[in-house]
C-alpha cells in the first residue's frame, strides 16, 4: 500500500517542511511513497531512493525545486515526478541524474543553464510525457526510454543524445533552437514519430557510429545545416517525412545506407537528396521541389539508388559527379532552370525509364573516359537546347530513348562517344544527331522525324557509323557530313518531298541508302597560295637581273654590278659589300620576281 506524505513549507499541522524531509521519513518506512508538495519554491538537493511519487499539488508549475549549482534530483529505484519545475546551473550529471532504475517525468519541466537536463544512464530506462527541457540537453546513455509529447527547447548543445547502446522512442515531440543537433544518435538506436524540429544550427536528425535510426512521420524545417544526415556506417529508415527550408534535406556519407521513402524536400538551399564519400541509400518515391543547388546530388564516391522520384524547380535535377555511382529508375525530372541530368568526372550512372521535360538541357555528360552514362527508355521532351550532350571523352549510351521538341537531340563533341540504339527524335527546331570535333557516333535504328534542318549530322574529324536508320521528312538534309568527318551509312532510309537525302564530302561510305531525293557531294576548294614574307632580307629599289640571294650563312659576299646604258659615258663601277645574314640561297632571273618592300 502507497502512503501519502504532504510537504508544506507553511508548516500545515503534519505536513513537512521540505521535500528532504518527506523524502527521509518515507526511506525509513521502506515502502512506496506519494510525496504531495504544496506550491512554492524549494531549494533543495533530492534524492530519491525505493519506490517514490513526487506530485506537485497545485498546476503544473506552482513547485519550483533549485539549486546554485550542480543536480537537483538523484533518482535510484522507481521514481514518478508529476508537474514539478526542476531548475540547476552547471549541472553537468543532469539536473535530473537517474542512476539506475525507472525514472517517470510527467508534466514536468526541466532548465539546464550550461548543463544536462536529464541524463539517463546505463541499465536505467525513463518515460517523458508532456514535459518540457530548457537550455540544456537530454543524454540517454545505454538506457531505455521513451518520449512522448515533450518540447525540448534552446539547448546550447544537442538537444537529445541517444549514445553507447541506448534504445529511445521518440514520439509527437518538438525540438527548437538547438545549438548543434535536434536529436544526435551514435552508436544506439533511436526511432522518431511524429515530431517537428526546427531551428537547429547543424543536422536537425544525425545518425552516426553505426547507429541505427528511424524517422517517421516528421516535419523538419528553418534548419542551418542539414535535416537529416546519416554517417560512418549508421542504418535505417526515414518515411513521410518532410523537409523545408534546410541547408540538404538528407545527407548520406561514409558507408552509411538507409532506406528514405516518401519524404518531400521542398526548399532546401543546396541539395534535396545528397550523398557522398561511400554513402549508398535507396531512395523510393520521394519528391524534391526548388533545391536551390541539386535535386539529387550524388558525388565523390556516392551510389544511392533511387526509384520512382520526382524533381522539380531549381537548378539541376539529378547529378552523378566526381567519381560517383547512381542507378536511377521510374523518376520524373522537370521544370528546371539548368539541366535534368548530369553526368561528370569519371561517374559511372544509369537511368532507366526516366522523364525529364522542360528543362534547358537533358542530359550532360563530360568527363575522361572513365565517364559514362547508360540510358534506357528514357524520354526527353520540350528541351530549349539539346536534350543529350557528351563531351570531352565520356561515353555514353542510349537505348529506346526519344527526344521530342526541342532544339537538338543528341550530340557528341571533342573526343566523345555517343551510342544510339533505337531512339527516336521528333519535331526538333535543328537537327537530329549531331558528332563534331574528333567525337564517335554509332546509331543503330534511330528515327529522326521532322527536324527542321538536318537528320543526322557530322562535321570536324568526327567519325560516324549509321545502320538500320530511317530520317523522315527532314526539311533541308537527311544526312549532312562537312570538313573532314568519315564513317558509312547501311541500311538506312531518307523520306520526303524536298531537299537533299545526303550531302557528303566523300569520306563516308554510301553502302546502301534508299530515297528518292537527291545525294550530293561536296568539293572543297582548292586551297589558297602560300605566301612567305622575309621582312629582314635585302630591299630592292629597282629592277635586279641575274640576282643570287643568300640566308643562313656566316659569311655572305654580295656582289653587285651596275652597268651604264649605251649613251652614259660614265664608267662601270662595282662593289663589295660583306654582310652578316641569315636564312636561306635563292637565285633569280626575273626582274619582276621580287617587288619592292619596304621596311618594317
Amino acid at each position: 500500500m502507497v502512503r501519502k506524505y504532504v510537504v508544506s513549507p507553511g508548516g500545515r499541522r503534519g505536513a513537512h517542511p521540505d521535500i528532504g524531509s518527506a523524502l527521509r521519513a518515507a526511506a525509513a518506512r521502506g515502502r512506496a511513497a506519494r510525496i504531495e508538495i504544496a506550491p512554492g519554491q524549494y531549494e533543495e538537493q533530492l534524492t530519491v531512493h525505493g519506490e517514490v511519487e513526487l506530485v506537485a499539488v497545485g498546476e503544473p508549475g506552482s513547485v519550483v525545486v533549485s539549486r546554485p549549482r550542480g543536480t537537483v534530483l538523484t533518482a535510484f529505484g522507481s521514481v514518478v515526478v508529476r508537474g514539478l519545475v526542476l531548475t540547476g546551473r552547471d549541472a553537468d550529471a543532469g539536473v535530473v541524474d537517474c542512476r539506475a532504475g525507472f525514472l517517470t517525468l510527467d508534466r514536468v519541466e526541466v532548465r539546464a543553464h550550461h548543463g544536462v537536463c536529464v541524463h539517463v544512464r546505463p541499465g536505467a530506462s525513463a518515460t517523458l510525457t508532456d514535459s518540457g527541457f530548457r537550455f540544456g540537453r537530454t543524454v540517454f546513455t545505454g538506457a531505455t526510454a521513451v518520449v512522448e509529447r515533450c518540447r525540448f527547447a534552446g539547448a546550447a548543445d544537442n538537444a537529445v543524445a541517444v549514445i553507447e547502446s541506448a534504445r529511445v522512442t521518440i514520439r509527437d515531440s518538438r525540438i527548437d533552437g538547438a545549438r548543434i543537433h535536434g536529436v544526435r544518435v551514435s552508436d544506439a538506436s533511436a526511432q522518431l514519430t511524429g515530431c517537428e524540429i526546427t531551428g537547429t544550427e547543424r543536422a536537425a536528425v544525425i545518425a552516426d557510429t553505426q547507429a541505427e535510426l528511424t524517422v517517421e512521420g516528421c516535419r523538419i524545417e528553418g534548419v542551418h545545416g542539414p535535416a537529416l544526415q546519416f554517417v560512418e556506417q549508421s542504418r535505417g529508415a526515414v518515411r513521410g517525412t518532410r523537409v523545408r527550408d534546410a541547408e540538404n534535406g538528407i545527407v548520406v556519407a561514409s558507408g552509411a545506407d538507409p532506406q528514405v521513402r516518401d519524404c518531400v524536400f521542398t526548399g532546401c538551399r543546396d541539395t534535396g537528396i545528397h550523398v557522398q564519400e561511400a554513402g549508398r541509400g535507396a531512395f523510393e518515391d520521394c519528391e524534391v521541389v526548388d533545391a536551390g543547388n541539386v535535386g539529387v546530388l550524388s558525388t565523390r564516391g556516392g551510389a544511392p539508388h533511387v526509384s520512382g522520384c520526382r524533381v522539380s524547380g531549381g537548378n539541376v535535377g539529378i547529378a552523378v559527379t566526381d567519381r560517383a555511382r547512381g542507378r536511377f529508375t521510374g523518376c520524373h525530372v522537370h521544370d528546371l532552370t539548368g539541366v535534368g541530368l548530369r553526368v561528370w568526372d569519371e561517374s559511372k550512372t544509369v537511368f532507366e525509364d526516366v522523364r525529364v521535360e522542360r528543362c534547358p538541357f537533358g542530359l550532360d555528360a563530360k568527363g575522361n573516359g572513365g565517364t559514362t552514362a547508360e540510358l534506357t527508355g528514357v524520354a526527353f521532351g520540350d528541351f530549349d537546347m539539346i536534350a543529350v550532350a557528351a563531351v570531352g571523352q565520356s561515353r555514353v549510351t542510349l537505348r529506346a530513348a526519344t527526344a521530342e521538341r526541342g532544339l537538338l537531340g543528341f550530340g557528341a563533341g571533342e573526343e566523345a562517344q555517343l551510342q544510339l540504339h533505337d531512339c527516336t527524335v521528333i519535331g526538333v527546331e535543328t537537327g537530329g544527331a549531331l558528332a563534331f570535333g574528333t567525337a564517335r557516333l554509332v546509331a543503330r535504328n534511330l528515327t529522326v522525324t521532322g527536324a527542321q534542318s538536318y537528320g543526322l549530322c557530322g562535321t570536324g574529324s568526327a567519325f560516324v557509323d549509321v545502320a538500320g536508320s530511317r530520317f523522315e521528312e527532314c526539311a533541308a538534309t537527311g544526312l549532312r557530313f562537312d570538313e573532314s568527318c568519315g564513317g558509312r551509312l547501311v541500311d538506312c532510309s531518307v523520306t520526303g518531298t524536298s531537299g537533299t537525302a545526303v550531302q557528303h564530302n566523300g569520306r563516308v561510305q554510301l553502302v546502301s541508302l534508299q530515297t528518292t531525293l537527291p545525294v550530293k557531294e561536296i568539293t572543297e576548294p582548292a586551297p589558297p597560295p602560300t605566301i612567305v614574307n622575309n621582312y629582314h632580307g635585302p630591299v630592292f629599289v629597282e629592277a635586279v637581273h641575274s640576282a643570287q640571294l643568300a640566308w643562313g650563312n656566316t659569311n655572305v659576299v654580295q656582289q653587285q654590278t651596275h652597268q651604264s646604258r649605251p649613251d652614259d659615258r660614265s664608267e662601270q663601277t662595282a662593289q663589295s659589300v660583306r654582310t652578316e645574314q641569315t636564312g636561306r640561297t635563292e637565285r633569280t632571273d626575273d626582274p619582276g620576281h621580287v617587288d619592292p618592300v619596304e621596311r618594317p
